[in-house]
C-alpha cells in the first residue's frame, strides 16, 4: 500500500475504494431487476455474498488507509490517542503476558515507561483483522480500536449479523435461501448506507486530528 501522507491522499483513497464498490453494487441491482424470474434467484444468491464482501472489504481497507495516514504523520507515542498507541504496544503486551524471560519483560516495561518520546510504529500489516467474519462484535472492536464512535451503528447490528452475515454464510455453505428482488435491493441499499457512514466517520477523524492524544469529540 502506498503511503498516505495528506488528507487529500486519504480522501482520494477512500473515494476510489468506495466508488468502485458503489458501481458494482449498482450494477448488481440493475442486473437483478432486469433478469427474468427463472434466472433472478440465481443472481440474487450469487449477489448476496458479494454484498457481504464489499462490507468486509471496505471496512478493512478504510481502516487501513486511516492508520496509514496516521503513521505517516510521524508522531511520537505520547502525541497519539490511546487507542492508536495500542497498535504499537501489542507486541510488548504479548511479551509481558506470555514470556518468562526476565530480559524481555524488562524491555517491555521500559517501553511503557519511556515510549512517549519515541516515534510511533503502528505495525500496519497486522493491525486490522476482520477474521473473514465481520459480524457486529468484530466491527465494533475494529471501530473502537481506531477511534470511530460506534453509537450510530447500534441500530445496524441486527442487520449486519442476520440480514447480511447470516445470509452470506448460509449461501456459502450450500444452503437454500429464498431472497426476492425487493429483499436484495434493500440489502444492497443498507450496505451502501453503512459504507458511506463509515467513510464519513474516517474522514471526520482525520480532518479533526482525532488521532492525537486529546481528540475532539465527534458528533
Amino acid at each position: 500500500m502506498s503511503k498516505i501522507r495528506t488528507l487529500s491522499q486519504l480522501q482520494d483513497s477512500l473515494d476510489k475504494d468506495f466508488s468502485w464498490r458503489l458501481k458494482e453494487i449498482a450494477d448488481l441491482k440493475v442486473t437483478v431487476k432486469g433478469t427474468s424470474s427463472l434466472g433472478q434467484a440465481t443472481i440474487i444468491r450469487a449477489g448476496a455474498p458479494l454484498l457481504y464482501a464489499h462490507w468486509e472489504g471496505f471496512i478493512k481497507h478504510a481502516s487501513q488507509y486511516y492508520l496509514n495516514f496516521v503513521s505517516c504523520q510521524r508522531l511520537n507515542y505520547g502525541d497519539l490517542a490511546s487507542c492508536l498507541v495500542v497498535f504499537g504496544a501489542k507486541k510488548h503486551l504479548a511479551t509481558i503476558t506470555g514470556s518468562r524471560k526476565a530480559s524481555m519483560n524488562i524491555a517491555a516495561v521500559d517501553f511503557f515507561r519511556h515510549c512517549s518520546g519515541e516515534r510511533a510504529d503502528l505495525a500496519l500489516s497486522s493491525a486490522i483483522d476482520t477474521k473473514s467474519n465481520l459480524k457486529s462484535e468484530i466491527f465494533e472492536n475494529i471501530a473502537v480500536s481506531i477511534g470511530v464512535p460506534v453509537t450510530s451503528y447500534d441500530a445496524y447490528y441486527k442487520f449486519i449479523d442476520e440480514s447480511l452475515l447470516a445470509r452470506r454464510n448460509k449461501i456459502a455453505h450450500g444452503e437454500y435461501l429464498d431472497l426476492n428482488a425487493d429483499d436484495f435491493r434493500r440489502l444492497a441499499d443498507e450496505v451502501i448506507k453503512l459504507l458511506r457512514i463509515y467513510k464519513t466517520d474516517i474522514e471526520k477523524l482525520a480532518s479533526m486530528s482525532a488521532f492525537k492524544s486529546m481528540p475532539i469529540t465527534m458528533t
